[in-house]
């Protein structure tokens, strides 16, 4: 309790963090491999020079055309295809160096970038992938390396050699070509579209490459194959997944083009956009915080006195210093407080017409801090340099259909006393200002393409044959989520699996799945520097693997382990010094390696924020929201787990996306906290107030709404997945329709049709006759009455 509260007392600084798909590209790359692979580097060299010197005698791979590189690629995958697997490794090696562009002939870490990127693009034009993928398969299903894994006591990096050099050289592949640059040739452009196509298509061994992935991680998880790398296979699934699917950018695309095919309204923002342009604000004051200014008010209680003896005294009463004013508070950010009255603030109505910043506003805790008040003072500085911020809120406010209905059902019956259903458009009998408020409210609605799908939905559920089947474009997702769909279940576990036990909050057990095979060397360090030179690979090797990860995730737990995972001091997460910059990818095959020392590695990075960490802390908030979002059995599930002061610890991090997205989180479930809870955290209400989307007739702020009315969450969550089950089987059985097909009922072209039966039927027939037909009475009387 203590450390956190010292936490809490000490500003943070506002990070400069922008969320993306990924980080940069460099980084992206040095994640791939962990410090204990380091000897591996100049092992592919040899291999590389051990084969090119057999073909090429004195010059050097950058030196060769275009034609050469070609024809020594052709043989390389020539050799590739040996059954020595010693021979193997050694081609496999090669090509390793080749994507990782041949390192010893550059001189700096752009050259190694710049030549990586040529090398994969000829590797992909020359067919390696295709080839690739026959070796992985083999791999996977080499029975023999995963019986040896299994009886091992302990694995290492040994283990997986073979796989790691395959999947290394498939992330270079994957990652280089899908990143795009400006001095992209026009060849390699088409190639990037024919690569993300052959991926997501089902095309290798009939199921996408993604499928194939999902399928190792399933395996590893299991316990059936220990010795998978599985940092590798995640960051590979996760960057075919981003290729194949897209990221942020391309999601908007199909938003805004979803909606126009619909015939929908166009969004009434960019979201990526005013996300990026929010900025941070303080966190609420922790207990030591509140405390120490309990005693600030004792002190300026003393001083007032002070200050009116003084002034007895003919010294002058002002106070010389002016107080600090606590900025970019969760209060005082660009409008008042909504959630206070309006008494004695007649001095803020008249500077309406200004620019309404924070410039000498005082957080509201602070008001009783003030000393005496003097006569006006100046301004801190010329009106013309005062902070200006956009006015209003950032995101128009939304009204759903629903919310329209329930507004005139609740008029209606208090002020004519019957409904009329769904009808939006009749008034009659409504006063004026019920009027002006259905007004106002068309005017915000918003129709989600997620309505629409599920009204369609319905339409087809209760008539399946009079509409149709429904013809289901075959995109990249409808693809992988086919081949999903028979064990989706088993991979959600699976990763979640991988996400506890690469939690930091979790602790290790004997049963749990060992996730760092892949790391661990053959012989374990003896000295203290390399003790903690593994620890620290070992720290950086787990937060790659957390970084990857819905229905199945409420069955499968995943509310309470994320909510787990955000139970630790996140602000020492987020500023994790797990990494040691001069082993990193391409620095470390370039520049001369200097000596290591205990107090180096303890340094680690001069960065803010480790970026791989907050990036993790923002998706697995996301994922909260994206579950909860308009389900109140899971927004309770908030609630029972106490999530709220877990939640709002996470605000001591500033960065605005991630402060939007714990908002949210808390905005959906204050109806249930009560009013002392509300009562006690103005300063989180009125962040949520100014930061999130606002919906008109939401009564969050009060408690008073009719989703605060206890549910069936047992029933809501079972419904829930009735319909989803209803939804795969309509549009992905393909027997879907067997209750439906016509039935042939003529008598004639029944008894008409032939009918195959077997040899002794022919020989038997007459004592079948006499013992099934002949013998049995027939009773008329039941069959009549049957009819």
């Amino acid at each position: 309790m203590q450390a956190d509260e010292m936490e809490g007392s000490m500003e943070s600084p506002t990070l400069e963090f922008e969320y993306g798909d990924t980080d940069s590209l460099m980084a992206e790359l040095s994640e791939l491999y962990s410090y204990t692979e380091e000897p591996e580097f100049g092992l592919n060299r040899e291999c590389f020079e051990e084969d090119f010197r057999s073909q090429v005698k004195e010059q050097k791979w950058i030196e060769l055309g275009v034609s050469e590189q070609r024809a020594y690629v052709m043989r390389l995958l020539d050799s590739l295809e040996v059954t020595n697997r010693d021979k193997r490794l050694k081609v496999a090696r090669a090509v390793l160096y080749l994507a990782q562009g041949v390192f010893d002939e550059c001189d700096t870490e752009e050259d190694v970038l710049h030549w990586s990127r040529h090398n994969v693009f000829l590797l992909y034009d020359m067919g390696t992938f295709s080839a690739l993928l026959e070796l992985l398969s083999m791999e996977i299903d080499n029975n023999q390396a995963c019986s040896s894994a299994v009886r091992k006591p302990a694995i290492s990096l040994a283990d997986s050699t073979e796989l790691r050099v395959l999947l290394s050289i498939m992330y270079l592949m994957v990652e280089m070509i899908r990143v795009e640059t400006e001095d992209d040739r026009p060849e390699w452009r088409t190639a990037r579209e024919t690569f993300k196509t052959d991926l997501g298509s089902p095309l290798y061994n009939g199921e996408p490459f993604a499928l194939m992935l999902f399928t190792m991680v399933n395996k590893f998880c299991s316990m059936n194959a220990p010795h998978f790398p599985m940092k590798k296979v995640l960051l590979l699934l996760w960057k075919t997944i981003l290729l194949t699917l897209g990221g942020f950018e391309e999601l908007q695309q199909m938003k805004v083009g979803g909606r126009e095919c619909l015939g929908l309204p166009p969004l009434p923002e960019d979201s990526i956009k005013v996300v990026r342009s929010m900025r941070a604000a303080s966190p609420p004051a922790s207990a030591m915080e509140l405390i120490e200014q309990q005693q600030q008010q004792k002190r300026g209680r003393r001083s007032r006195r002070t200050a009116y003896v003084d002034s007895l005294e003919g010294d002058s009463p002002f106070p010389r210093k002016q107080p600090l004013m606590k900025q970019d508070s969760l209060d005082t950010y660009n409008e008042r407080d909504p959630f206070k009255n309006d008494d004695a603030r007649d001095e803020e109505d008249d500077a309406d017409d200004v620019d309404s910043g924070i410039e000498g506003e005082v957080d509201p805790l602070d008001r009783d801090v003030i000393i005496q008040p003097p006569p006006p003072l100046p301004p801190l500085r010329p009106p013309t340099e005062r902070l200006a911020f956009p006015k209003g809120l950032p995101w128009a406010p939304k009204v759903r259909e629903k919310d329209i209905e329930h507004f005139l059902e609740t008029s209606r019956n208090k002020f004519i006393g019957f409904t009329l259903g769904n009808d939006t458009e009749t008034l009659v009998g409504l006063p004026r200002p019920i009027h002006e408020s259905v007004k106002t409210l068309k005017q915000h609605k918003y129709i989600s393409l997620s309505e629409v799908q599920i009204k369609r939905e319905d339409s087809l559920q209760q008539c399946p044959m009079t509409l149709g089947e429904e013809d289901v474009e075959e995109t990249p997702t409808e693809i992988l989520y086919l081949g999903m769909l028979p064990n989706l279940s088993q991979y959600v576990i699976a990763l979640l699996k991988l996400l506890l036990a690469a939690a930091p909050t979790s602790k290790a057990k004997t049963d749990s799945i060992n996730i760092l095979a892949d790391v661990l060397p053959e012989e374990m360090p003896i000295t203290i520097l390399q003790s903690m030179k593994l620890g620290i690979d070992v720290n950086r090797h787990k937060e790659i693997i957390f970084e990857y990860v819905s229905q199945h995730l409420v069955f499968a737990n995943c509310i309470p382990l994320i909510l787990k995972f955000f139970n630790q001091n996140i602000m020492s997460y987020i500023s994790a010094k797990n990494s040691i910059c001069v082993l990193d990818y391409p620095h470390y095959v370039v520049h001369e390696m200097p000596e290591l020392t205990a107090e180096s590695l303890e340094a680690g990075d001069s960065n803010q924020f480790c970026w791989r960490n907050l990036f993790s802390c923002i998706n697995l908030l996301r994922i909260l929201n994206k579950l909860t979002k308009w389900k109140h059995s899971r927004t309770m599930m908030l609630v029972v787990f106490k999530s709220a002061p877990i939640l709002k610890r996470a605000l001591k991090v500033k960065q605005a996306m991630m402060q939007l997205y714990v908002l949210k989180l808390l905005k959906i479930q204050t109806k249930y906290l009560g009013r002392q809870w509300r009562k006690s955290n103005m300063k989180t209400m009125s962040a949520i107030y100014q930061k999130v989307r606002h919906r008109l007739n939401d009564d969050w702020a009060y408690g008073n709404d009719i989703d605060a009315r206890p549910w069936d969450f047992q029933a809501e969550e079972c419904a829930l997945r009735e319909s989803i089950e209803k939804f795969n089987s309509r549009r992905y059985d393909k027997n879907q329709n067997g209750d439906f097909a016509p039935v042939d009922n003529c008598l004639q072209s029944v008894l008409g049709q032939r009918v195959d039966l077997p040899e002794d039927f022919h020989f038997n027939y007459e004592m079948w006759l006499e013992r099934e037909v002949f013998s049995q009475p027939i009773q008329w009387e039941e069959l009549l009455q049957a009819q």
